[in-house]
């Protein structure tokens, strides 16, 4: 599969890579130099992989509520919030943005590599409710722009922000083809995957080259750059983000993974009372790992303490701002304190470690 701006990453330097069946860029100038573009600067990624689905219809908000942990009602219109959706046993399918663009419209963005599986768990799980659902996936196109010089991007893109932005959304129309609910679209939300300033547009596919173009030439203009997946995975693994289908699939909770504000309810909700029964006794907790040198620890190494093993990696990376191996991974609760010592199984050699909160670099 390929995004509608695939021709142009290949034509600029991308090196493209499979990514769960889709190709998309792993880097251009290099991993490196945009991440650092990213957080000096400002840098462009092409996340037009990733799903958007539509729910339709006077019991959109209500369908949302019963099958997610967050309270979906008191989301305003012109709001986004993260959440994710649980199966049965309260374990994460997917983590997710969703966006309340109306009484009766709520658009979400799953993850590529999940968006088929949670487009027919929603459908399965909304039989009692009058709404339509509509994957979008192949008819938008998402660029995320990124850095504390992404306020000028926008101004140069004649888009403005409300002082307040940040995981809020503005719906405008414009002379697309195809869009949310059958119109033509444009939102740019406050939202990101970095750690740092910027905003998301969602265009219609067909008009998403003129789009990308246009944030390019700008970005440039600014000293960043376009930016791949390898950038995107070390400036979120930094910020101590979660990788669905790497840090979590369908084996963890809410609270294991450090993300129980999105639990906004005890009950009403497909894996609530699951969940509600694993609520305090969670034995592994999400946690951040600094290494002492650069050698980088990789998913399923273990983590130990003597010779005990207490945890596991599930995602490492170099961290271009502190110059070490950084990683992601489950701990035993007992260990999960900022400054713990531990050590990490890598291919066979232990490197010394200390714990720290997922956010590796405030």
């Amino acid at each position: 599969m390929r995004t509608p701006i695939y021709e142009w990453h290949k034509e600029n330097g991308g090196n493209i890579v499979d990514f769960h069946g889709w190709d998309l860029p792993l880097y251009y100038e290099g991993i490196l130099a945009e991440h650092m573009a990213v957080r000096k600067k400002v840098g462009i990624f092409d996340v037009s992989h990733m799903g958007d689905i539509v729910v339709t219809g006077p019991d959109a908000i209500n369908l949302m509520n019963s099958v997610l942990p967050s309270r979906i009602d008191t989301i305003q219109t012109g709001k986004c919030a993260y959440t994710a959706f649980l199966n049965e046993s309260g374990l994460l399918i997917d983590d997710t943005i969703i966006y309340r663009i109306s009484n009766d419209v709520i658009l979400f963005v799953p993850n590529a590599a999940t968006t088929e599986e949670v487009l027919s768990w929603l459908i399965a799980n909304s039989k009692k409710f009058n709404v339509k659902i509509t994957n979008l996936s192949a008819d938008l196109a998402c660029f995320a722009i990124q850095g504390p010089e992404s306020i000028m991007v926008a101004k140069d893109l004649g888009i403005t922000f409300p002082e307040q932005f940040t995981f809020s959304f503005q719906h405008d129309k414009y002379g697309g083809k195809n869009g949310i609910n059958g119109k033509n679209d444009l939102i740019v939300s406050g939202t990101g995957y970095t750690g740092e300033p910027g905003f998301e547009l969602i265009v219609d596919a067909e008009s998403s080259s003129k789009w990308w173009s246009a944030a390019v030439d700008s970005i440039r203009s600014h000293g960043g750059m376009p930016c791949g997946l390898g950038s995107r995975d070390s400036l979120r693994m930094e910020k101590g983000m979660l990788l669905s289908g790497v840090d979590f699939n369908k084996d963890r909770d809410p609270y294991e993974c450090s993300v129980s504000f999105i639990v906004e309810k005890t009950d009403g909700f497909v894996g609530s009372e699951a969940l509600s029964e694993r609520k305090n006794n969670e034995k592994e907790i999400f946690r951040g790992f600094i290494l002492d040198g650069k050698q980088i620890p990789r998913h399923g190494f273990p983590i130990y303490i003597d010779d005990r093993k207490i945890g596991t990696i599930t995602s490492g990376s170099i961290s271009p701002i502190l110059g070490k191996a950084i990683g992601l991974g489950f701990i035993d609760k007992k260990y999960m304190k900022s400054g713990n010592s531990v050590a990490i199984d890598i291919r066979g050699k232990r490197s010394n470690a200390v714990v720290s909160k997922p956010k590796i670099v405030p």
